[in-house]
């Protein structure tokens, strides 16, 4: 059973976590990070992420307009940029340096510490990447949720509302996480290999016959 769980213990924190880094690069280009509905012409829905805002209706499809300046934009956009890069740069390094430690690769497969660190630093990377994530997109859902129940803003006015691309940021922080969780589970555990078993018995079999050698007169 040992033998088995760490590598399928290892399979599932790198699957998991190179879902949640495809989610992130995802999140980070996907325009709906907010979503408005205009009352006035509802054929028409106005979505805005962290480089364009684009509309879309129901006969012309979408069009998309990039932003002009990035110091123009609201200080939760200008700051979550730079953090879902910084998400995407950390699970990206995650996934190599746990790539490298995972115990199915046979490269370095006697240099057992170091492909521990490995794992370990991958894990840490991919707590890094999902924390990352996690943060613009709630900090943008709480700057939204503010502007909506803002009691300043005329009721005429139309409010911003959540984008998909929220749901699909939270998404990809939970799966990060949960990749460099089981990744790091795996380094407490101990593996039994089948070499050390077969060196054991040798051993054991030669200290055996040199306790007949000594007995005998």
């Amino acid at each position: 059973m040992a033998l088995l769980y760490r590598p399928m213990m290892q399979l599932s924190g790198i699957l998991f976590s190179l879902l949640g880094w495809v989610l992130s690069c995802l999140t980070t280009y996907l325009p709906q990070w907010k979503n408005l509905n205009l009352e006035l012409n509802e054929l028409e829905i106005w979505t805005m992420g962290l480089w364009q805002a684009c509309v879309v209706q129901e006969e012309g499809g979408m069009q998309c307009k990039d932003f002009d300046s990035f110091l123009a934009l609201p200080p939760e956009l200008r700051i979550s940029r730079i953090l879902m890069f910084f998400s995407n740069g950390s699970g990206l390094l995650g996934l190599l340096l746990s790539g490298f430690g995972l115990d199915c690769l046979k490269i370095g497969e006697r240099q057992q510490e170091q492909k521990k660190r490995l794992l370990l630093f991958g894990g840490m990377l991919f707590w890094i990447s999902g924390i990352t994530a996690i943060i613009p997109v709630s900090w943008v859902a709480h700057s939204t949720v503010q502007e909506f129940w803002d009691e300043n803003i005329p009721d005429i006015v139309p409010r911003w509302d959540f984008g998909e691309a929220l749901f699909v940021g939270w998404l990809a922080g939970f799966f990060l996480v949960l990749g460099g969780s089981l990744l790091n589970c795996t380094i407490c555990s101990t593996e039994v290999h089948p070499s050390s078993g077969h060196y054991a018995v040798a051993e054991q079999q030669d200290q055996c016959q040199h306790l007949e050698t000594e007995t005998r007169p």
